[in-house]
């Protein structure tokens, strides 16, 4: 899957989440959006690095630290 198909996804489960809401008012987007999609990439990255995290780290781009804590987060240890 491309970027862009990855941003069509998102972008349309957006549209139909902001329509399923009909007239209430949509609140923590944001942080609703990132812990949704978080922790599938967490867990994709933790497989293709075998469980080694200083591995799965790398690829994201986060220090090590951080992806104990992101992993810890979603129930991933």
């Amino acid at each position: 899957m491309s970027k862009d198909n990855i941003q069509d996804v998102v972008r349309k489960s957006l549209e139909k989440y902001f329509r399923d809401l009909g007239e209430q008012k949509p609140s923590n987007v944001y942080d609703m959006v990132i812990f949704t999609v978080e922790r599938p990439i967490l867990e994709a990255v933790m497989a293709r690095a075998d469980g080694n995290q200083s591995h799965a780290a790398e690829m994201l781009g986060i220090n090590r630290n951080t992806l104990r804590k992101k992993l810890q987060e979603h129930d991933l240890l």
